[in-house]
């Protein structure tokens, strides 16, 4: 089957080559064009183990469906008009269970994806690519891997690079108190918000205030984003950082 605006060839996976989503994931796509989101929903349910998969045409309706059931991973039209899809997708990457997030887009603009990075995005796929390349992102995806178009993999490394570096010069942790640091050394660490919550002895709610009140400090807008900035400032102050991430792991 083709979908049929923009290229994208929703083909079958081979034989024994049927990707798997999360266990029970429910999808939601997301794209102005009705015809095209209805052909990658019915085509999903088909390719993958999704337990519920569901197309919007709006921003305003994804919202709703975000707002009422757990979506675990969600296709977002790139091309949404006025940087609709960037808004949707930090929306979504502040939600106490943030779905993975693939951005659809007609290009492959570098300022686009590392902005889309930024909204907490995990993968940017070209509509022209095809179904079964989709089917392996969304596996990467699922695994938590993020994954961007290879050729333009160098030039985003060296814009997220740059950016990180002006971060570091300004010391930007300075303004986090005591507990947003913990907080956020912790996540540094890899550890998600309830096993934070668990080592300082906070809810999940307060560790996930924490969480909004450093990356707005921060000036970032995702958990990801947050830990990148951190791993900056240790590499930039190592004896003050190594101290503190060693006795975290010792506890």
């Amino acid at each position: 089957m083709c979908s049929p605006r923009l290229g994208l060839q929703l083909v079958p996976a081979p034989q024994g080559g049927r990707e798997s989503t999360t266990d029970t994931s429910n999808v939601l796509i997301v794209d102005l064009q009705r015809t095209f989101a209805d052909s990658v929903a019915a085509w999903l349910e088909n390719e993958t183990d999704a337990a519920v998969v569901t197309a919007v045409y709006s921003p305003q309706s994804a919202r709703c469906v975000l707002a009422k059931s757990r979506v675990d991973l969600m296709l977002v039209d790139g091309d949404l008009p006025d940087g609709a899809a960037l808004t949707l997708c930090t929306e979504a990457s502040a939600r106490d269970h943030p779905p993975r997030v693939i951005v659809l887009s007609a290009s492959a603009d570098v300022g686009h994806i590392v902005a889309a990075i930024h909204a907490g995005v995990d993968a940017w796929v070209r509509k022209n690519e095809s179904g079964q390349h989709l089917l392996q992102v969304i596996g990467r995806v699922a695994r938590g891997e993020t994954w961007v178009p290879p050729s333009e993999l160098g030039q985003v490394f060296r814009l997220l690079l740059g950016e990180l570096e002006r971060m570091r010069q300004e010391d930007p942790l300075a303004a986090l108190t005591q507990r947003e640091r913990d907080v956020l050394l912790y996540m540094a660490e890899g550890a998600d918000r309830k096993e934070v919550a668990e080592r300082l002895h906070l809810s999940v709610n307060t560790v996930r205030t924490h969480m909004q009140s450093l990356m707005a400090k921060l000036g970032v807008h995702s958990a990801l984003e947050a830990v990148a900035v951190t791993r900056a400032w240790l590499d930039a102050s190592p004896p003050q950082g190594s101290a503190v991430l060693a006795g975290n792991r010792r506890g």
